[in-house]
């Protein structure tokens, strides 16, 4: 694995590593994320919580499928 040194210059350009940050190149596009290793950033990733509303659209845009019932259509691809 490559080490790299964090002087004080980058360590502020890295907004202090008091957070995830996501590295990406000049079209935006994503090489890579990074994790903090303190107390802070440690927990684990909750997703914002849905409001009832939300809930009730993404439980009415659709048909559901089990498990089995994807995989069993997966192999019928082949």
């Amino acid at each position: 694995m490559t080490r790299i040194v964090v002087n004080d210059t980058l360590r502020g350009l890295l907004h202090d590593l008091s957070r995830p940050l996501e590295f990406c190149d000049e079209n935006g596009q994503v090489l890579g994320r990074f994790v903090p290793e303190n107390e802070t950033a440690a927990r684990p990733y909750e997703p914002p919580p849905l409001t009832e509303e939300e809930m009730k659209r993404r439980e009415s845009e659709g048909p559901t499928y089990t498990t089995a019932e994807v995989l069993a259509y997966l192999e019928s691809l082949e």
